[in-house]
């Protein structure tokens, strides 16, 4: 059982006081009986809930695919800096993690979710869930930085990198799989065969794509079809 403002909160976006204010002026029904107590209650995912005439929906799960720009950090919140948690205005926020976090100037595919295993699903080294990068790079790869990359490269870790795979587009843009996603990974990788990254974005995680009709900056919830594609990694 879950309280009504606390339902509103979760399920349709509203702060605290919004929902309070809804309850308050008669634009909550629960299983089409106005309600006009904030402690009402009500069972998720048995109880039918509108608001304002429209229902608002039991979601256990939230998942949002963002085309991140650059100049945001991807963290909940940082005291000195945009969030990718800005860009998400209109939704609730409350538990919602990055899967993986991008550096501040690299674009691409940000999967956000407030489902912790599949987070770790695919965030985790040992389960090998590739991520493709759209890399440009300052000058071309040679046969034996390719192979190195996909041998592994020393990065100055404890560890060399895990076996990665190159994709040669032209001689300034390559796409770099890598399964694991250590601090500046693929960035170090390139200094580590002596070449740089001029521009970054992550183009796929596992068997999810980037949709390139989103706007940098914009998102959109998962399809059923997205979300059960992940589930069966």
């Amino acid at each position: 059982m879950i309280r009504i403002d606390k339902y509103l909160c979760d399920n349709a976006g509203l702060s605290r006081s919004e929902a309070k204010k809804a309850v308050l002026s008669s634009k909550v029904t629960i299983n089409n009986i106005p309600v006009k107590r904030c402690e009402a209650k009500l069972l998720e995912g048995t109880d039918t809930v509108t608001l304002n005439g429209e229902p608002v929906t039991y979601e256990k799960y939230s998942y949002y695919m963002l085309n991140k720009p650059t100049g945001y950090v991807s963290a909940n919140s940082d005291s000195k800096e945009k969030t990718v948690m800005d860009l998400l205005s209109s939704e609730k926020k409350k538990n919602l993690s990055c899967v993986g976090r991008l550096d501040k100037d690299t674009t691409g595919l940000l999967l956000i979710t407030n489902d912790g295993e599949l987070l770790h699903r695919l965030i985790s080294p040992n389960k090998n869930v590739y991520k493709d990068y759209l890399v440009t790079i300052v000058k071309p790869l040679t046969d034996k930085d390719i192979k190195a990359l996909e041998e592994g490269v020393d990065i100055n870790d404890p560890t060399p990198t895990k076996p990665a795979k190159v994709k040669v587009i032209d001689d300034g843009n390559i796409v770099l799989s890598i399964t694991e996603g250590r601090f500046h990974q693929v960035k170090r990788m390139l200094i580590a065969v002596g070449n740089a990254v001029v521009k970054l974005k992550r183009l796929s995680e596992g068997p999810l794509k980037l949709d390139e009709s989103l706007s940098e900056g914009s998102y959109r919830k998962l399809t059923a079809e997205e979300i059960d594609l992940l589930k069966t990694l």
